[in-house]
């Protein structure tokens, strides 16, 4: 059963093959940090955004500005139609920041297989490897990258949370090639070849828990002020994702805690 498998798997382990699917990184000794003290004494703040789109027919969007200062940075996130349940729960979403490689969302060309979906090694060569987990609460760090348990879940969730970004994480998204990207797309979208698969990651998971399901790369942001915020760490999207916030313990968000007049985001419609 797909639930059970995806749960099964140890953490620590599925993060770091997640890692090692794309090219070799080069770290600092800070790489991959959690909560905690700043990389960096610099005081110079940024902010970037991007806008995240649909990869393997997966229908979710979403948008997302990250505003810091140094290191210390705050990841506010929406995203919308995304998978939703599998069983009798939400259907979990890993997402990180990658880095490193070319900073691009892979195309119809990433395919090499001819499956018709796009995997984590497909894509690693574009987006690059994980360089931090936006995961609900603790760590976030590449060992969490899929730690299923602290990551968003459902069809639509906001999330927000204060962590610090690595230095070579910062530097690759200062230099255009940071990419946000979602994963796990609902298996009825793929062809009956890539829904029968299971992931290259660790044959003990179906292919869609771990597919690319959005991307987008960061840019610089035009936003003249940081959006208002609550709480420093959740998500919310109804039921589902109450539950998963729950359960991760950070609480659920409601959109307009986030301060939607504030908020950079775009209106979007997802395709059905």
């Amino acid at each position: 059963m797909f639930k059970s498998k995806l749960f099964a798997v140890p953490t620590l382990a599925l993060g770091a093959m997640l890692l090692g699917a794309g090219p070799a990184m080069a770290h600092s000794e800070h790489g991959g940090a959690t909560d905690g003290a700043a990389t960096s004494t610099s005081s110079e703040s940024w902010s970037f955004q991007a806008n995240l789109d649909p990869l393997n027919n997966s229908g979710t969007v979403g948008d997302v500005l990250i505003e810091g200062q140094g290191n210390q940075a705050t990841v506010y996130m929406t995203v919308d139609g995304a998978a939703e349940t599998f069983m009798d729960g939400p259907f979990p979403h890993a997402q990180h920041i990658h880095f490193g490689a070319q900073g691009t969302c892979p195309g119809p060309e990433a395919d090499v297989d001819g499956d018709g979906a796009i995997n984590v090694e497909e894509g690693a060569p574009f987006y690059g490897g994980i360089g931090t987990s936006l995961t609900t609460e603790g760590d976030t760090s590449p060992d969490s990258g899929l730690a299923v348990e602290r990551f968003p879940g459902g069809s639509s969730y906001t999330y927000e949370r204060s962590l610090e970004i690595p230095d070579d994480v910062l530097a690759s998204i200062v230099d255009g090639t940071g990419v946000v990207v979602v994963h796990g797309v609902d298996p009825a979208v793929l062809t009956e070849e890539a829904a029968n698969k299971q992931s290259e990651l660790d044959e003990s998971l179906p292919n869609a828990a771990t597919l690319p399901a959005a991307c987008g790369t960061l840019t610089a942001s035009q936003m003249d002020g940081m959006p208002e915020g609550g709480a420093d760490t959740g998500v919310s999207g109804g039921s589902q994702g109450a539950s998963v916030a729950m359960a991760a313990g950070g609480g659920a968000l409601a959109l307009g805690a986030i301060g939607a007049g504030a908020f950079f985001m775009r209106q979007r419609t997802v395709e059905s």
